[in-house]
């Protein structure tokens, strides 16, 4: 090689590096645009914890404090006979708390296992009855039997009446999460991997539990926060299938429980001898909603990587 052809390879070199710096810098926002958006992300997070402090402030603050001066950022009078109140001994509180616990561990794990392996099987395309179960599946989410045959069949076919079973069971599978666990598995996981374990042996099964399931962990996140949070969150079922008071969840009690305590306010002139001043109606409220609130705010942070992952995996191609 000349020194013609080395210095002109040393050019070509800086030519490049210089394009490739420029390109960066083309991609990179401005320093003034960066400020901006971190100031726009900090303003909408405290937006959104604003009213979340305000919550648990109330809670903690007093009955009387709260009416006469309304919300503060701070308990003028910090008192937690709300909690108290709410956790009291002999509270249907606290087995509507173990009934749901139950419910939500027990239906997630339910919906993540036949959502699992519902969807799996309609995203082989060598499964023969696909298109049948495929569409048996997309039939129920455009007709359904309707509130009456759902009430005859729950109580009286099923049995789940007065039974905890009726909390998780008539939601533990949903034909969207099947669909959603389709297309993770058709997106995700490589037809290569499968057909190489089948070349070595592994039967469907054992490719199932030992190569699918580990990629597909984003996608049984996913269906296991919709269901933890529809079971968590649900009402209907406890309102049309259970009848007594041990087998109500907390969704259903605490709104029992508020009808109640507005009852005796709204009606504390007529009852002699009762009396309902010291007890707690706005502090209650925001202290259910803490209560309610508060274990699926703490176990998100748990998902979250999950979904992070999941709109990532696919993203770049290596």
């Amino acid at each position: 090689m000349t020194v013609l052809d080395k210095k002109e390879a040393k050019r070509l070199l800086k030519a490049e590096k210089k394009a490739e710096k420029h390109s960066q810098a083309r991609n990179l926002i401005s320093r003034r645009m960066n400020v901006f958006f971190n100031i726009l992300l900090i303003v909408f997070c405290i937006l959104i914890i604003f009213p979340l402090w305000i919550i648990i402030i109330s809670s903690v603050t007093s009955e009387s404090a709260l009416t006469t001066y309304g919300y503060r950022l701070w308990p003028l009078e910090f008192s937690v006979s709300a909690y108290t109140y709410l956790f009291r001994d002999g509270s249907i509180i606290l087995t509507a708390y173990k009934n749901t616990l139950i419910a939500t561990v027990s239906g997630t794990v339910l919906s993540v296992i036949t959502v699992g392996l519902y969807a799996y099987a309609l995203s082989r395309p060598d499964f023969r009855f696909k298109k049948f179960f495929t569409f048996f599946s997309f039939f129920t989410m455009l007709f359904s039997g309707g509130m009456v045959s759902y009430y005859n069949m729950t109580r009286s076919v099923l049995g789940l009446k007065d039974t905890v079973w009726a909390l998780f069971l008539p939601m533990a599978f949903s034909a969207y999460w099947v669909i959603i666990m389709r297309t993770f598995y058709q997106s995700t996981v490589p037809e290569a991997i499968i057909e190489s374990a089948r070349i070595d042996g592994s039967g469907e099964w054992r490719t199932l539990i030992q190569i699918v399931c580990p990629l597909a962990i984003p996608g049984f996140a996913t269906v296991g926060l919709f269901s933890a949070i529809g079971v968590w969150n649900d009402f209907r079922n406890c309102l049309l299938i259970n009848d007594s008071a041990k087998y109500f969840n907390l969704q259903y009690t605490i709104y029992q429980t508020m009808n109640n305590l507005r009852f005796l306010k709204e009606n504390a002139s007529r009852m002699g001898g009762v009396n309902v001043a010291n007890l707690p109606a706005e502090t209650f409220r925001m202290a259910m909603a803490v209560v309610t609130v508060g274990p699926i705010i703490m176990a998100y942070p748990f998902f979250q990587k999950y979904f992070v992952k999941g709109l990532t995996v696919g993203a770049v191609k290596g």
